[in-house]
């Protein structure tokens, strides 16, 4: 059984959203739960506190009420699983054999362009920021939509802001990885040519393989790649192939050889977008992981490398990234 580390899953705002009362962080019929979880044999699963801030007034006030239910949930199943918040907590995961949970904000937004509550956030154990969702919002733009089209088309030209460029100045002071996942074009290269740490997409594939702006260009899969980052697997099924919209097994490992490719073995991850994506899915919970191992192993991977895909190489660059634990 791999190891696997899961760098995206949207599992704390379903539950908000579209819980029912006998659903939990443990059990539940979403594509992530705690004892599927353990089952399958995750090292560590990062929860996004997500929100559209197009249907938010207060971003910030949105953000805590998911913050909330978060540390409720994790709080009620401390037997089963841990939180990161250090370098030294990815270290013990394999002693304590419990499954690590690292906080993330997908939406940079919800911290209302302040460093202050940027700080809070900190404070709170988000170690992880996507700096936007599908909005532009104070930190930069994603890329834009075209209602010509009716799709999302590359933005080349709208970037981070300037207070976008100095909060992921901060964000590498305290110790949170910058993900470029939902950034536009412009706003990748600014993250490169302004951050000197390594840096992930957190859930995007290779745009050469499946055309749509939220995957990568070859250059963008070798610029993380040169800077020590990961690029976490998507299994949206636009992603994975948007002439079918289904996530096949063979399709996700297609994207991994290619990412491999042009940014070599240490550059893959999983960032499944479990609980955020549509049910196009052939690896439709976390359960079925070992259909996308297989088909790895049918693209030529060898053991060695699937381990890295699975999870060393994110937990390298989270304990790269993270800040070590404070003397007492």
């Amino acid at each position: 059984m791999f190891e696997i580390a899961d760098m995206h899953c949207d599992t704390i705002s379903a539950l908000y959203n579209f819980g029912r009362p006998e659903d939990t962080l443990r059990k539940n019929n979403f594509h992530i739960d705690l004892e599927r979880l353990k089952k399958a044999g995750y090292i560590l699963q990062t929860f996004a506190l997500f929100q559209d801030i197009s249907k938010e007034d207060n971003p910030y006030d949105y953000a805590k009420k998911l913050l909330g239910l978060y540390k409720e949930e994790i709080g009620k199943n401390l037997d089963l699983v841990t939180p990161v918040l250090y370098k030294e907590d990815i270290d013990g995961l394999k002693e304590n054999k419990k499954i690590g949970a690292l906080l993330t904000l997908e939406e940079g937004e919800a911290c209302e362009g302040s460093i202050d509550k940027l700080h809070e956030f900190y404070n709170n154990g988000v170690r992880l920021i996507t700096l936007t969702w599908n909005n532009p919002n104070s930190l930069g733009f994603p890329n834009k939509f075209d209602e010509s089209v009716g799709t999302f088309v590359p933005d080349t030209e709208n970037g981070l802001t300037s207070f976008g460029i100095d909060f992921i100045k901060e964000l590498e002071n305290l110790g949170i990885l910058i993900d470029v996942s939902h950034l536009s074009d412009k706003g990748f290269y600014d993250v490169y040519e302004n951050s000197k740490v390594p840096f992930i997409a957190s859930h995007s594939n290779a745009r050469a393989l499946s055309p749509v702006p939220r995957n990568l260009t070859d250059d963008m899969i070798k610029k993380i790649a040169d800077r020590g980052g990961v690029i976490g697997l998507n299994f949206c099924g636009d992603f994975v192939d948007l002439n079918s919209g289904f996530a096949s097994a063979k399709g996700l490992a297609k994207h991994a050889k290619y990412l491999v490719g042009k940014g070599g073995i240490e550059s893959v991850g999983l960032g499944s977008d479990f609980d955020g994506i549509p049910n196009t899915l052939e690896i439709d919970n976390c359960i079925k992981m070992p259909l996308l191992f297989d088909a790895l192993k049918k693209e030529g991977f060898g053991e060695d490398e699937i381990e890295k895909i699975a999870g060393k190489n994110v937990l390298r660059v989270f304990r790269e990234i993270l800040p070590s634990k404070p003397e007492k």
